[in-house]
Order: structure tokens, then C-alpha cells, then sequence
């Protein structure tokens, strides 16, 4: 009988290939698992004690976020981005939203109240100070920065998640990293929307005003849920309540709201999305007919309304018949808008006066080519003058007026002085000498002696090596 430490069992290499596809795998896991763990890093009371901590919205911190408002509101005004960016690091926002999404996840209920309660008081001072910023008329004039916080988007909502998501991970953490909360607080941009919605009280215009409204309520929405979806993720502890049947509808009421918040964030999130695809094909349809040769003025965004299915364009140049507009209001099936209202707008047929306007516009086209060859020629022939005037000097650069009455002065002999350049070559190269011709009264002596002096005087007064001083 065999002993069962003699015994050996053959393994099949398939079982071998499949132990060791399932250690790998296993490992491939495990690490992935100890990557993307965020439970054993996770501190949960010092979390909701700091949470806590920033709801409140009052003295010191009310006082930080007027400054912040009016700062940003300046931003906006100078179109800054760097001022608005540093007035979003400054801003104490986050503290109610997040004091939000997490009281619903905890089921606390007074936290939630409380921070319900400085989230308002924070929107209604935030619009106040801005709009009593814009209410002046030197600081009205709508600006790239202001209009950019009117109108959101789908992206809007996908930055909002990622970075309530980002912040409230960041702030669960043992040790804190105040860079990430910092650029969550910019790229979330919760300011901006707000003081742009003062504006719009500011300016009475109500499309400003609530456009800019939807993006901060959609910013604070999602961060509100982020925190809310990572609080029940990590399993923070519920707050209990003595009263069991006090907890239970406590716990009721949190699901609801939690409820209410994330239907609410999914239609805005539906609705966002619809309006982005609208848009979209809209312009697509919009290129095309350009590409076929139909000339549109005025194709801005205002024009493509998806609450009223509508496209409105306005047309110059070559008028369309009924039966070419038809044709375009059936090709809308094709680009994804097939009840779409297409409403073209047309004047009278001036063909004719635009051909009279391209044969200007050309004329002047060539016409400014001349010139502007013209003005090369001239350039250049300045240029060849300067160079010719440089050679020039080469030749002429004695100061021979000058000179010659120095000259008199120190040889009184002298009757008369030429000077001439000769140019002499040995046909390997040409030099250039300066010569000058003297003549002397006859009376005096020693004439060679002074021509001699002379010669060793203007050497170093002209500095020219080449001199020649020769006797008439």
C-alpha cells in the first residue's frame, strides 16, 4: 500500500497553465486593489469635524467672501482670468455645499439644516455685493469673461463631479493636500456664475441672471452628490438618534432629498446634454449649406433655439426660391433635426452689386500690389545710393577745406595746396593714394625739410598710411 507522502499525482498542463493564469491574475488584482483602495487611508470623524467646520458662514468667513465676490467681480469686469482664479482660491464656497452632500449621507439632520440655511445666506450676499458692484455704469460693459458664465454646458456637469469627487476624496484623507481642494476650487469655478448672475440684476437682464444661476446650481448640485456618493462609499458612520422612530424618519427624509438631488441632476444632466447635441448638428447643418455656396450673416448661438426647435438664419446675396428652401428644410432628416423649424431670412437679390464689390475689392487688391512693389523698388534703389555713397567716402574723406587752413597756418612759406586721389594697381591689386601738391614761394629754404614734415603731419592728422606730397 502506497503511503500517501509516496504517492505523487501527475498534473495536467492545463492545470498548471491555469494555477498560473489565476496567480497572475490574482496579483494583477491585488495590485490594482491596494492602487485604487481608499478605505485604510481614510479618516472619518476628522473628516466630517473639518466639513463641519467650514458650514458656517459667518463673521470672519462672511467678511472673506465679500472681499472674494468683489474681487471676482473686478476679474470679470477687466477680463482677468488670473484675478477670478485668485479669487476663487480665496472664495470659502465649498464649505455649506459640501456640509450638504455630506448630512445626507450621514443622515444627520441638523447639519443639513444648517448647511442649507449659510449656503442661502452665502448666494444671497454673494449677489448682493456683486450686484451692487455692476450697479455702477463705469463697470457694465459685458466682458469675454462675464458671457463665458451665461450659458452651460454638458462639460459643466462632468467637471462638477470630478472635482467634488476629487475634493471630498482629498479632504477624507489622513494628511491633507491643500493643492488639490486649491484646484478644485478653481476648476468648479463657483464664484464666477454667481457674480455674473449679480450682473445680470446689475443690467436687468434676466437671461444673464438665470443662465448664470443654472451653472452655479448645476456646480453645486454635483458636488453636492459627489460628496454624498464617496460619504456612502466610504460608510461614514450614521449619526444615531436616541428616538428610533425620530431616526427612521430621519433616515426617511435624507433618502428623499438624497432621491430628489439625483433625479434632478440626471434631468439637468439629460437636459444639458439634448441642448449640447441640438447645437451640434445644428452648426453641422449650418457649415453645410455654407459649403454650397449660401451666404449666412448672424449665425450666432442666439439663432439655434432648442426650447423652440428652431434654426433662424439670416441670407445675403443670391435669394432662394420656394422649392430650393423646401429642398433644405428636408435635408434637416439627414443631420439628426428632423422636426426642426428652419426660418430663413432673405432680402432682395443683389448678385450684381456684390460681382461690382469683388471687381473693386480686386482692383484694390492689385492696385496695392503695385504700390507696394513701387515702394520695393524705391527701397532698393535707397539702398544702392547709400552703398554708392559709402564708396564714395572711401575716396573723398579728407576734410581738405579744414585742413588746408590749418596747413597755412604752420608753413607760412606755402604759396598753394592740391590735393587729388590716384588710384594704381599692379594688376593683383588696387590701391588708392592720397596726393597732395605743394608749391612754395621761392624765397623759401629748406623746401624738401618741410615737405618731409608735412607729409609725417597730415599722416597723422588724416590717419591714412597711403600720402604722396610731390612739388609742382
Amino acid at each position: 500500500m502506497e503511503s500517501k507522502f509516496e504517492k505523487q499525482i501527475e498534473e495536467k498542463p492545463e492545470d498548471k497553465k491555469s494555477k498560473n493564469f489565476g496567480s497572475i491574475w490574482g496579483d494583477i488584482t491585488l495590485f490594482l486593489k491596494k492602487m485604487l483602495d481608499i478605505r485604510n487611508d481614510t479618516d472619518k470623524n476628522r473628516t466630517i469635524e473639518d466639513v463641519k467646520d467650514n458650514i458656517s458662514m459667518q463673521g470672519h468667513t462672511a467678511w472673506i467672501l465679500i472681499f472674494s465676490i468683489l474681487i471676482a467681480s473686478i476679474g470679470l469686469n477687466v477680463s482677468s482670468t488670473a484675478v477670478v482664479i485668485g479669487a476663487m482660491l480665496i472664495s470659502p464656497l465649498m464649505g455649506p455645499i459640501l456640509g450638504v452632500g455630506l448630512s445626507i449621507g450621514i443622515n444627520d439632520i441638523d447639519t443639513l439644516r444648517k448647511s442649507l440655511v449659510n449656503l442661502g445666506f452665502m448666494v444671497g450676499l454673494s449677489l448682493l455685493t456683486s450686484f451692487l458692484f455692476f450697479s455702477f455704469p463705469l463697470f457694465q460693459e459685458p466682458t469675454a469673461e462675464i458671457l463665458a458664465r451665461t450659458a452651460p454646458d454638458v462639460r459643466d456637469v462632468f467637471i462638477a463631479i470630478a472635482g467634488g469627487l476629487a475634493l471630498i476624496v482629498a479632504i477624507s484623507r489622513r494628511s491633507k493636500q491643500t493643492n488639490t481642494i486649491a484646484g478644485v476650487a478653481i476648476a468648479t469655478a463657483l464664484m464666477p456664475p454667481l457674480c455674473t448672475a449679480g450682473y445680470g440684476l446689475a443690467v436687468g437682464s434676466l437671461k444673464y441672471f438665470f443662465g448664470a444661476m443654472f451653472l452655479f446650481t448645476i456646480n453645486t448640485i454635483f458636488i453636492a452628490l459627489a460628496a454624498f456618493l464617496i460619504v456612502k462609499f466610504l460608510r461614514f458612520p450614521m449619526v444615531k438618534y436616541i428616538n428610533s422612530a425620530k431616526r427612521k424618519r430621519i433616515a426617511q427624509l435624507a433618502t428623499l432629498v438624497a432621491i430628489v438631488i439625483f433625479s434632478y441632476s440626471v434631468f439637468q444632466f439629460y437636459q444639458l446634454f439634448q441642448r449640447d447635441q441640438f447645437t451640434q448638428k445644428a452648426h453641422n447643418f449650418i457649415e453645410v449649406m455654407k459649403g454650397e455656396g449660401i451666404s449666412i450673416i448672424d449665425e450666432d448661438d442666439e439663432n439655434i433655439s432648442y426650447e423652440n426647435n428652431s434654426i433662424k438664419l439670416v441670407l445675403y446675396g443670391k435669394t432662394l426660391n420656394e422649392s430650393e428652401i423646401k429642398e433644405w428644410e428636408a435635408r434637416l432628416v439627414e443631420y439628426g433635426l428632423p422636426s426642426t423649424t428652419l426660418n430663413l431670412q432673405q432680402g432682395v437679390d443683389d448678385s450684381d452689386l456684390r460681382a461690382e464689390v469683388q471687381n473693386l475689392t480686386d482692383l484694390y487688391a492689385r492696385n496695392q500690389q503695385i504700390i507696394t512693389s513701387r515702394d520695393e523698388k524705391i527701397r532698393q534703389s535707397e539702398d544702392k545710393i547709400k552703398v554708392l555713397e559709402a564708396e564714395l567716402n572711401k575716396y573723398y574723406k579728407v576734410p581738405f577745406s579744414q585742413l588746408s587752413k590749418e596747413i597755412k597756418i604752420n608753413y607760412d612759406g606755402l604759396k598753394s595746396l592740391k590735393y587729388s586721389n590716384l588710384i594704381s594697381t599692379n594688376f593683383e591689386s588696387t590701391d588708392t593714394i592720397s596726393v597732395f601738391t605743394t608749391s612754395w614761394y621761392d624765397s623759401i629754404p629748406n623746401k624738401d625739410l618741410k615737405e618731409t614734415n608735412l607729409k609725417r603731419f597730415l599722416k597723422t592728422r588724416l590717419d591714412i598710411e597711403n600720402i604722396r606730397v610731390i612739388r609742382e
